[in-house]
C-alpha cells in the first residue's frame, strides 16, 4: 500500500471520528474546525511532525519553551507556521494525551512553567494574525484559539472513541 492511499485512509478515520465527535456529541456544527482536527491527528501520526520545529542549527526542539523562543526569532510566514505549530502541539498533548503531560512538564524541563492551554491559544491567535494568502486558514486558527479548552475536549473525546472501536486493541493504538 502506497503511503499518499494509507495517509488518505487514515485522514478519512480521523475526519470520520472527528465529525462524530464534535457535531454528533458535542453539537459543534464546524466542518472546517473539524477537518483541521482531522488533518492535525492524521500529521501527528508521525513523531517527527510532532516534533517539526528545529532551531538554525537544524536540532529539533522538544519544549513549547524553546518552540516560543524560536517563533519570535523569526517573521512572517516562518514565525506563523512555528506558532501554529504551538498551537497544534499544545492541543494534541492537552486533548489526546493529556496524561503525558506530567512528563513533558516534569521540573527538569523548562515547560514546567508553561500553562500548555494559555500559551496554545495565545499561539493560534498569534497565528492567525500573521498576513498569507490562506484567510480561510487564520480563521479557524482563530476559532482554535477561542474554542481551545473545546477542542481539545473534543480530542480527548475522539481518542476514547477510536479506543473504544477496537476493545481488544492495546491502549492508544489505533486499528483501521
Amino acid at each position: 500500500m502506497d503511503v499518499r492511499r494509507s495517509q488518505s485512509q487514515l485522514y478519512h478515520f480521523f475526519s470520520g471520528l472527528a465529525e462524530f465527535t464534535f457535531e454528533a456529541r458535542l453539537g459543534v456544527a464546524d466542518p472546517p474546525l473539524i477537518d483541521y482536527i482531522a488533518a492535525l491527528l492524521t500529521r501527528f501520526v508521525h513523531c517527527d511532525a510532532i516534533y517539526s520545529v528545529r532551531n538554525p542549527a537544524g536540532r529539533r526542539l522538544e519544549e513549547v519553551a524553546q518552540m516560543l523562543i524560536e517563533a519570535e526569532a523569526r517573521i512572517g510566514n516562518p514565525r506563523r507556521e512555528v506558532h501554529r505549530h504551538i498551537g497544534d502541539f499544545t492541543l494534541f498533548w492537552t486533548g489526546v494525551y493529556p496524561e503525558t503531560l506530567r512528563r513533558l512538564k516534569d521540573q527538569s524541563r523548562l515547560d514546567y512553567f508553561v500553562d500548555y492551554c494559555e500559551q496554545g491559544k495565545r499561539a493560534y491567535h498569534i497565528a492567525s494574525t500573521i498576513p498569507t494568502d490562506d484567510t480561510h486558514e487564520n480563521e479557524v486558527l482563530e476559532r482554535l484559539s477561542h474554542e481551545f479548552e473545546l477542542c481539545a475536549y473534543g480530542l480527548g473525546e475522539v481518542r476514547r472513541e477510536w479506543e473504544r472501536r477496537d476493545p481488544e486493541a492495546p491502549e492508544g493504538v489505533v486499528v483501521l
